[in-house]
């Protein structure tokens, strides 16, 4: 779909501003209220969902005419998705996908920003979207001898990701990982220097060609290996394979499960143990992309009904967040002995986003530490001495700034504590 398929949702926006706070039925009091990091660091109407709605409408109405402080505004958001599951609770009416077109159009216009021009050279020249990234793509797995799944028969293709492929400093979870598969029994491979980028970040960024190329690649791959079910353990990854390629009609029968999912199943079917002890009190941060954008595409066709009210032929069912991975991470901590988990105030769908998404980080870092600070502050609201959660790009930004602004909380990936209790 295009902006212009959005018009009727950008000119339904009533500036009530639900799009910028928590739900009111889920304000527990004065701290923690806010959802939109754009909003709450800019103070500004029009960097926030109904903005940036107001304004698309009337671009496509008076013509597209571009200005410095436009493009601010369309690259300083994570499009993290927790305006229109806000704006959702009471409305039917999309909200992410207009502004994600806006900036998909911004691209198409050539109006890009040249912080993620470099990003996006990269992944055209190495498939990744590590900038500088070096050595190959399955360095990380040299000496652990495991199954080419673009070779051997495997039940399970672990994909990776860009980040813990590179990261010398996440490299620790793909081995985590592996080592929590190995104790399963599991049939699984990796692809190595085959894997590739799933496109989700570009996507993410407004450059849905790349996106798309990425995309028929992997797939290409992955029909060709006759791969069944996919595991990842990175949440940009796990969006990208479950929901934008289904939204673009790649994905097929594809089984895409988020590596949380996974060992949550391992250990209800018993094929996976956690008896050793691990004295910690923790919290646990929803990725965006694994939580409320985890939800599954929905796809639907019909037409809006002529009239003023909004109402579509079939009824179209909005996604409000609520399907996204949830449960699985937190029944996993609650397996691990010795794991007390304390909940912060902003949750599940609700929850406020790592600062690490949609490009800011590589545009504005800046921003993306402020809201990252603003999470760390929350988890250490509740007592807990770790902030455990379930993307490696989250788990970066938060160390980052913890590293630059101090404080006494640690951050861990849900792998790093069940490698622990195994």
């Amino acid at each position: 779909m295009a902006l212009e398929d959005y018009r009727g949702d950008m000119e339904m926006c009533c500036r009530c501003s639900t799009c910028k706070f928590i739900p009111m039925q889920k304000v527990k009091g004065a701290q923690y209220v806010n959802v939109c990091p754009s909003i709450a660091k800019y103070n500004f109407h029009a960097y926030s969902a109904g903005g940036r709605l107001n304004i698309a409408a009337a671009m496509l109405k008076d013509g597209f005419k571009y200005t410095d402080k436009l493009l601010d505004i369309v690259y300083n958001c994570q499009l993290c998705g927790a305006c229109g599951v806000s704006c959702n609770y009471a409305m039917d009416m999309e909200v992410l996908q207009p502004i994600s077109e806006f900036r998909l159009r911004c691209v198409e216009d050539g109006k890009t920003n040249p912080a993620l021009d470099k990003v996006i050279a990269g992944l055209q020249k190495q498939g990744t979207m590590v900038p500088g990234a070096k050595g190959k793509r399955g360095d990380w797995a040299t000496g652990l001898k495991l199954k080419d799944a673009t070779k051997e028969k495997v039940d399970v293709l672990y994909h990776v990701g860009c980040l813990t492929s590179y990261d010398k400093n996440m490299q620790k979870l793909a081995k985590a990982t592996v080592k929590i598969l190995q104790k399963a029994g599991v049939n699984f491979g990796i692809a190595g220097n085959a894997e590739t980028c799933c496109g989700g970040r570009a996507y993410q960024m407004g450059y849905k060609e790349d996106f798309l190329n990425q995309a028929k690649k992997n797939m290409d791959m992955i029909k060709k290996a006759g791969i069944k079910t996919l595991v990842t353990g990175c949440a940009d990854g796990y969006q990208a394979f479950k929901v934008l390629y289904d939204k673009y009609n790649l994905k097929g029968d594809l089984e895409v499960l988020h590596i949380s999912e996974y060992i949550d199943k391992l250990i209800k079917d018993g094929k996976l143990k956690l008896n050793k002890k691990v004295n910690l009190n923790v919290t646990y941060h929803d990725p965006c992309r694994l939580g409320r954008l985890g939800e599954p595409w929905i796809h639907w066709e019909g037409k809006k009904v002529p009239g003023d009210r909004f109402v579509f032929d079939p009824p179209k069912e909005y996604r409000r967040g609520t399907k996204g991975v949830y449960e699985p991470p937190r029944d996993v901590l609650k397996s691990i002995p010795g794991v007390k988990l304390t909940e912060m105030t902003r949750i599940k769908e609700y929850a406020w986003c790592c600062g690490a998404g949609g490009g800011v980080n590589e545009s504005n870092p800046g921003f993306a530490r402020w809201t990252a600070r603003e999470r760390i502050e929350e988890a250490g609201s509740t007592g807990a001495e770790a902030i455990v959660t379930a993307c490696p790009w989250c788990e970066k930004n938060f160390s980052e700034t913890i590293k630059e602004n101090g404080s006494n909380l640690k951050v861990y990936d849900i792998v790093e504590l069940v490698e622990k209790a195994i």
